[in-house]
């Protein structure tokens, strides 16, 4: 019910703004020699402008000719409402008024037509989806790092019993090392040239332990060496 007051409300608002407006521009462009059907046609032809103008900001809101030609009829429409309050003698209607209101027909017929015959905006196209958009995202690869399992403990020795004889006590002689590393042939002669400067400073061999600070290598590859050049 409400909204139903409020629409004839606007309604009747609009019915009398136009009434009046039509008013105040038949009076104008009679009182500036436009007599007869003439002076009812100008009211239109503002309105129609208007209408036209209007309808083509809905469909195109940047066009600016669709702005410009919406002022110029509202002006038109609103400089009749302001020149007929009293501000303008009616009887005797200044020579400027009277060439604006003559070539007015010309104008709005200018506008018209170029509003009609304005091009409409293009539609954006919508851009079609690419075969990559189709396809599912890639699923990273996992990788799967096992812990190594910790080495199972060996049962403490059992400590000798007292009454197992020991073995003969011999001259122990330095056991060669299981597994004795590769030595390269160039390593081995820098060795020797090491071995054989470290014998004239000191009078002794060199031992393992220097030679490995010497040449800055691991120990077993060390006494490889110094078993080479014992």
């Amino acid at each position: 019910m409400l909204r139903t007051l409020r629409l004839d409300a606007v309604l009747i608002q609009a019915v009398i703004a136009g009434a009046l407006s039509f008013a105040h521009l038949h009076d104008l462009a009679a009182a500036a020699g436009q007599d007869g059907w003439k002076a009812w046609a100008y009211p239109v032809s503002v309105d129609l402008l208007l209408v036209a103008a209007w309808r083509r900001m809905r469909k195109d809101g940047g066009n600016r000719d669709a702005w410009l030609w919406f002022a110029i009829a509202l002006i038109a429409s609103l400089g009749a409402n302001v020149a007929t309050a009293g501000l303008l003698d009616m009887n005797d209607v200044p020579d400027w008024l009277r060439i604006l209101v003559a070539g007015w027909p010309a104008l709005a017929f200018l506008g018209g037509t170029l509003l009609a015959h304005a091009h409409a905006p293009e539609p954006r196209p919508i851009p079609e989806p690419t075969a990559d958009a189709d396809r599912e995202p890639a699923v990273p690869d996992l990788v799967v790092e096992r812990v190594p399992e910790p080495a199972p403990e060996l049962p403490p020795s059992e400590p000798a019993s007292e009454e197992t004889p020991s073995a003969p006590e011999t001259a122990q002689e330095p056991a060669s090392p299981a597994f004795a590393p590769s030595v390269p042939p160039a390593l081995l002669d820098h060795a020797r040239k090491i071995a054989d400067a470290h014998r004239a400073q000191t009078g002794v061999p060199i031992d393992a332990a220097t030679l490995r600070a010497r040449l800055g290598i691991p120990a077993p590859l060390a006494d490889s060496i110094a078993l080479q050049l014992a």
